[in-house]
């Protein structure tokens, strides 16, 4: 992969954590409104509405959104529909067990828990057998130093909450694993707007079961909904598919990981507007998590294996 597409992929998925890290604050607004399910349910559909016009798009602009001659009608078919169904169902559990998760337990824990995908993505992928550079394991184990300080304020204990919220974590390491295995063989674009249609209807059906969805609640809190459906998933797990595509997941998932340091920050000035009411002021420790987090992804990002080559 050139060094253009590296930093491509670096900025794609750098935009990702961004979209993803001021979605925390309206995932929070709407659970105000409805249960997780429902929220869930909507905001997939919604991502999956959104890219349906884009895809529509693309065909009539077959090089647009970084697409080279884009001509549906020639995507393999079974290898789509296949990598759209594993993606939409690994990413629906993920998203059931999060919201459930962070009811139970404190937003600290969940960040710092749902974070550990950047440490059980290598760690699942060598089962996979898919190499990890060593500088890769140093900068994911400061991540999670910086994550720790970051975000956990009070004694550590494990909850219902926390081993829900660690389900999550490991679940989203699958769901960046199974993007890697698939991306490269179709579309992005596509198979990011199955895998909302997979899982707007298996959320959608758990709601039905078990809570009580109506249009009230959706009405009430549509502009949570409208973010959430249109940039955290239509747009952000687009530009996830695109930036992963022939780029190392493990690099991937600890720049992703960014939305943690990214979410304390909109948090803070979203209640800074009024918009959340519990205080969301950083401390010298926290703001320290946040520049150790930074400092590893640009660590991983170093060209070591370059300088190793001019020495020898």
């Amino acid at each position: 992969m050139s060094k253009t597409n590296n930093i491509r992929s670096c900025i794609l998925l750098s935009m990702t954590a961004l979209i993803w890290g001021v979605a925390f604050v309206f995932q929070s607004m709407g659970n105000n409104y409805m249960q997780p399910f429902t929220f869930n349910a909507v905001r997939n559909l919604l991502g999956f509405l959104f890219l349906v016009p884009v895809i529509i798009f693309r065909q009539f602009h077959p090089n647009a959104l970084g697409g080279k001659n884009f001509d549906i009608k020639k995507l393999p078919f079974k290898t789509t529909v296949i990598g759209g169904i594993c993606c939409g169902a690994v990413l629906a559990a993920a998203s059931m067990f999060q919201q459930y998760g962070i009811k139970f337990t404190t937003v600290g824990k969940a960040g710092f828990i749902t974070t550990l995908y950047i440490i059980l993505t290598p760690i699942i992928g060598i089962f996979l057998k898919k190499k990890c550079p060593f500088t890769v394991w140093i900068g994911a184990a400061a991540a999670v130093i910086g994550m720790y300080m970051l975000c956990i304020t009070e004694g550590f204990s494990v909850s219902l909450g926390d081993s829900l919220v660690f389900i999550c974590a490991v679940l989203f390491s699958v769901h960046i694993l199974v993007i890697d295995c698939f991306s490269p063989k179709t579309d992005g674009v596509v198979l990011s707007c199955i895998q909302f249609f997979v899982a707007s209807v298996l959320c959608g059906i758990i709601a039905f079961i078990v809570e009580a969805p109506s249009i009230d609640q959706i009405t009430s809190g549509l502009i949570p909904i409208l973010y959430t459906g249109i940039m955290s998933s239509g747009v952000a797990y687009t530009l996830q598919i695109i930036g992963q595509r022939n780029f190392n997941p493990t690099i991937a998932a600890l720049i992703m990981s960014l939305e943690s340091v990214l979410s304390a920050i909109a948090s803070y000035f979203a209640y800074q507007m009024g918009f959340l009411t519990q205080d969301q002021s950083l401390s010298a420790m926290q703001i320290t998590g946040c520049v150790i987090m930074f400092a590893a992804v640009i660590f991983v990002q170093l060209p070591f294996d370059k300088l190793k080559q001019r020495k020898h």
